[in-house]
């Protein structure tokens, strides 16, 4: 490459590559020698990095399914490929000497690599694209490719398509029959907690039960004292009390106590049927995802579970959260979310990049994983009235904190 345009194009790459990989990691940047060849290592890494690469090959499938030897359930495989809408421009800019002579041997659109990656057992966990003008021109770069470059249908006009994806699970691979740690955050509900004790399901090597009381001003704290200290089954059970506020604080409390492989989070109002939990488990063990989050908004809800005004700006939000993480979201507000205790601790290895934002417990760990590419998958439940006490919830202080949630990810993920 040449002139303006080449030290613009790699520094934006490399930039947005950087943003993309965790420090820490064991990575592997894939280069193409002369006459298209490619040497690759052995081993395994976290991450594998196919910059311009695909163009450039011969036989882009046999290379990915070489590459794939190359990963761990848990690596990923990220692509960056000029768009073949570029073709023309770029082939006038080489005939220019604007940059280096062409040696591209495939124009691959966004479905042809997408379907290489189906092929060689990849499953993509985002996808988009960068870039709109790739030399630099004060102000007017920054506007364009920062801001302008996210707006839908716009950016098919970009330069750049680029791909995260994972190899495609098969079984799973974190551990055999792993533990669960279910937190939960319980404030002014005292008269849900044995029924939450009775109901939610046995999982895995153990289940742990961690009740987090949130300085209730109801019975809730005496309640859960009262009810842990007659148990006599199988789960283990445990409790505090948050020093701070918030359902956050709450969360990040209980995590630190659990011990299990698996985390999850469930509301105290029982709103979410307990044996529904079981899917949630099913979901991260078999690998359907790394991020199972429910979904209130499919099925049809019991009439009082959620108001009109509540229903439809829980919709809109998942569409801005959806288009801002570049992972489909339908709802980032149901309380039932379940991770890996291991991809908890990369979270907050994380957190830096985004601070102490989050009252509501949900952001932090959506933003972290979106951050970390984590495969989110959204499972849909059925959402049911309460049986006892009233909301925790206000509709406008929320969403003005939503709205503020919303302003916050743009600014940090999409037109950073």
């Amino acid at each position: 490459m040449k002139s303006g345009y080449g030290k613009t194009y790699h520094r934006y790459i490399e930039d947005f590559i950087s943003f993309l990989v965790p420090g820490g990691k064991r990575i592997l940047r894939v280069e193409v020698e002369d006459e298209g060849r490619i040497a690759l290592s052995t081993g395994a890494y976290d991450y594998i990095i196919l910059s311009d690469v695909l163009g450039r090959v011969y036989d882009v499938q046999a290379l990915l399914i070489s590459i794939r030897g190359l990963t761990l359930p848990e690596s990923r495989l990220i692509i960056t490929q000029y768009s073949a809408l570029w073709e023309p421009i770029l082939r006038l800019a080489s005939f220019l000497k604007l940059r280096s002579p062409n040696s591209e041997q495939n124009w691959l659109s966004a479905g042809d690599i997408v379907n290489f990656l189906t092929l060689a057992d990849f499953e993509v966990v985002t996808m988009g694209r960068k870039l709109l003008l790739p030399v630099y021109v004060p102000l007017l770069s920054a506007l364009l490719n920062r801001y302008i470059a996210q707006i839908p249908l716009i950016n098919r006009l970009c330069l750049v398509n680029y791909f995260v994806a994972r190899s495609r699970p098969t079984l799973n691979h974190r551990a055999h029959n792993p533990s669960v740690s279910i937190v939960i955050p319980a404030r002014n509900e005292a008269g849900t907690i044995q029924r939450i004790i009775d109901e939610l399901p046995a999982l895995g090597a153990f289940t742990e039960l961690i009740f987090i009381e949130g300085n209730s001003s109801d019975h809730t704290r005496a309640e859960i004292e009262k009810r842990v200290a007659k148990y006599r089954g199988s789960q283990r059970l445990l409790w505090s009390v948050q020093s701070g506020r918030g359902k956050g604080d709450a969360v990040r409390k209980g995590f630190a106590m659990a011990t299990g492989d698996v985390l999850m989070i469930y509301d105290a109002d029982m709103t979410v049927p307990a044996s529904e939990i079981q899917r949630f488990y099913s979901a991260i063990t078999e690998s359907r995802g790394e991020f199972i989050n429910g979904s209130r908004l499919v099925y049809p809800m019991e009439k009082e579970s959620m108001r009109l005004l509540n229903f439809i700006a829980n919709k809109c939000f998942g569409i801005l959260f959806s288009w801002i993480l570049g992972q489909r979201l339908k709802d980032t507000l149901c309380g039932t979310k379940v991770l890996w205790r291991a991809d908890y601790a990369d979270i907050i290895a994380g957190r830096s990049f985004f601070g102490d934002f989050d009252p509501f417990g949900d952001f932090d760990l959506l933003f972290g994983a979106a951050k970390l590419n984590k495969k989110i998958v959204d499972l849909p439940v059925h959402y049911k009235e309460r049986t006892y006490g009233s909301t925790n919830i206000s509709r406008f202080s929320h969403g003005w904190l939503l709205l503020k949630m919303v302003i916050f990810a743009a600014r940090k993920i999409k037109f950073r």
